[in-house]
């Protein structure tokens, strides 16, 4: 099988100077010169010299003169190429000075937690502990630490996390919810019963996920049927089903905060029903002292608590 090498010489030799780039980069975004000596500060013979450098390294013409600058079909490939590489680089460079001196923490979660609970609450976290970069992991895959894609993560469940150090965070209320504009059409059910005349957002799942037969148990009533609207695969979906006034939909506290508070979701009985699983912090046992991830346990467990005692 034949062995191909790089020529060592020719790489070095279609290597052109970054001043040479950046005033190629620039002049694919005027129509003159001139225009771009000015953006460069520089002059206009100065950008002239630089593309015909340009030109006579890559041994193509890059422009065609005229009274305003239309590019070669050699340039047209290349410009799009120079300008991805000047733009990565600008944001890795933007990206490498914004970690200095900061500590990244990698937290693996559930997509619904991370944007219904843990995003608004997040601006809380950089104000007190503007040193932890933080990066979200979303899964609703078991954690594995071995792979190194995360330090710590937030998982949903029974608390039984074998070999792993854990700390429970808080339990929800599960209760049902319906848009002002569902309950204006159908009017207010005045007793959980009544639920079972309305079109009943589902989901499917797994058994972690709330169940309409299980709240109705709760509340005392008989379960027949459920007149169901439509079955959803996703908690986020459910919900945007219940905001577009599609039915009534059986959610976990901490998913509704903000429609709650803004009003554009209403709950419907203040009966209390303790989801029968819980949120709980985890990581590798050994590292939860570590001073980022104690610094973020603690931040957590008093956003834990808060939310605890609004839940009840």
């Amino acid at each position: 099988m034949p062995v191909y090498r790089l020529d060592e010489d020719l790489i070095i030799k279609n290597v052109p100077p970054s001043a040479a780039l950046r005033a190629f980069e620039v002049a694919t975004r005027h129509a003159t010169f001139t225009a771009a000596a000015e953006e460069l500060h520089i002059t206009q013979s100065a950008v002239s010299h630089q593309l015909k450098h340009l030109e006579e390294i890559w041994g193509v013409s890059l422009f065609q003169r005229g009274k305003t600058l239309r590019l070669t079909p050699a340039g047209a490939a290349l410009a799009p190429i120079v300008r991805e590489f000047f733009t990565n680089l600008e944001v890795t460079l933007a990206d490498l000075r914004e970690q200095k001196g900061r500590i990244r923490l990698k937290v693996s979660t559930t997509y619904s937690f991370a944007l219904k609970w843990l995003l608004p609450r997040l601006p809380s976290l950089s104000r007190q502990h503007p040193e932890i970069l933080l990066t979200l992991e979303t899964t609703d895959q078991a954690i594995n630490f071995s792979n190194a894609e995360s330090d710590v993560a937030i998982r949903f469940g029974t608390g039984r996390y074998p070999a792993l150090y854990s700390e429970f965070l808080f339990r929800e209320q599960i209760f049902p919810v319906a848009s002002p504009e569902f309950l204006h059409r159908f009017g207010a059910p005045r007793d959980p019963g009544e639920l079972l005349r309305y079109p009943l957002l589902t989901r499917d799942g797994a058994d972690l996920v709330p169940k309409w037969e299980n709240w109705f148990q709760r509340v005392g009533v008989g379960l027949v049927a459920l007149k169901e609207s439509v079955r959803f695969a996703d908690t986020n979906m459910t919900i945007a089903a219940a905001l577009q006034g599609q039915g009534i939909a059986l959610v976990r506290s901490g998913h509704v905060e903000a429609e709650i508070g803004e009003g554009s979701l209403i709950r419907l009985f203040d009966v209390p029903f303790p989801s029968p699983v819980a949120y709980y912090f985890v990581c590798p046992k050994g590292i939860e002292t570590q001073s980022a991830i104690q610094s973020f346990r603690h931040w957590l467990m008093t956003q834990a608590n808060m939310a605890q005692q609004r839940y009840g």
